[in-house]
């Protein structure tokens, strides 16, 4: 790149919301009117200089920029005051695009009136991906280590499980409306999709139901690790002579300790 010159780099944004202001926009009105702030993603990989990786290379760096004048304005253009760059994990960029997807199912659910098309569509697209990459990959690449034992649940794992029981359920839903739709000649494919839905959710049960258990367990021994520290420094402040027992799950009781 030559000093001399000057690139720019042209890309779409698109209006950017945190939590708590998406619930002061509830109309889609709100949501396209007095617009200050706008993102735009990069995928990236950490150890190659591809854009694209897989499952578990692949980040995503969103800069959300802050803009002078809110938008729509009398010109096309205005200049950006503010910049703010996240960095989202390969786990958490596979939690957008689950929600994304579960996005896509409740509106063509909800859509008035309804378009059998459209509904197809995005049900194909949810459980009979061609891709590599699709959402039972996705279950499998980054649940699977639990349920064997190899790492332990985080956050984002529990967020990963919520995603997918919602993904699941609008799913049941979308072809629960996509039946009422049909032809008489579509009936074989009906019953090709709840069957693929099927197989989807027998493959997906045992990791969401290990990450599960294995959430509940990590949270118990936590919580008794907890109790028994603020037990043992009652009877010291005290200054009596008192005992106690703790029980950890899948240990061995501890010894009474007295002062």
């Amino acid at each position: 790149m030559s000093k001399k010159q000057i690139y720019i780099q042209v890309t779409y944004v698109e209006p950017y919301f945190d939590t708590s202001e998406l619930q002061h926009r509830p109309t889609h009105f709100d949501r396209n009117y007095n617009l200050k702030r706008f993102m735009y993603a990069s995928p990236f990989t950490m150890d190659t200089n591809r854009a694209h990786g897989s499952l578990p290379e692949q980040y995503k760096r969103k800069t959300i920029l802050t803009v002078e004048r809110a938008f729509p304005y009398v010109k096309t253009r205005t200049g950006v005051i503010d910049r703010e760059r996240l960095i989202l994990s390969p786990i958490e960029v596979a939690i957008e695009d689950l929600q994304k997807k579960t996005d896509e199912l409740r509106a063509a659910i909800q859509q008035e009136p309804a378009d059998p098309k459209i509904l197809q569509m995005v049900i194909q697209g949810c459980i009979s991906t061609a891709v590599n990459q699709g959402p039972l990959e996705v279950a499998n690449i980054f649940l699977n280590p639990i349920m064997n034992g190899l790492e332990l649940p985080n956050i984002h794992h529990n967020r990963l499980r919520l995603c997918f029981k919602e993904f699941t359920r609008r799913l049941a839903e979308a072809l629960k409306r996509n039946k009422t739709l049909i032809h008489a000649d579509q009936r074989e494919y009906q019953k090709d999709l709840e069957n693929k839905f099927t197989k989807f959710t027998e493959s997906l049960q045992p990791l969401l139901s290990a990450c599960k258990q294995t959430a509940i367990i990590e949270t118990t021994l936590t919580n008794n690790k907890s109790v028994k520290k603020i037990r043992s420094s009652r009877s010291f402040n005290n200054g009596t002579s008192t005992s106690s027992s703790v029980i950890l799950t899948g240990s061995q009781p501890e010894e009474e300790t007295s002062t």
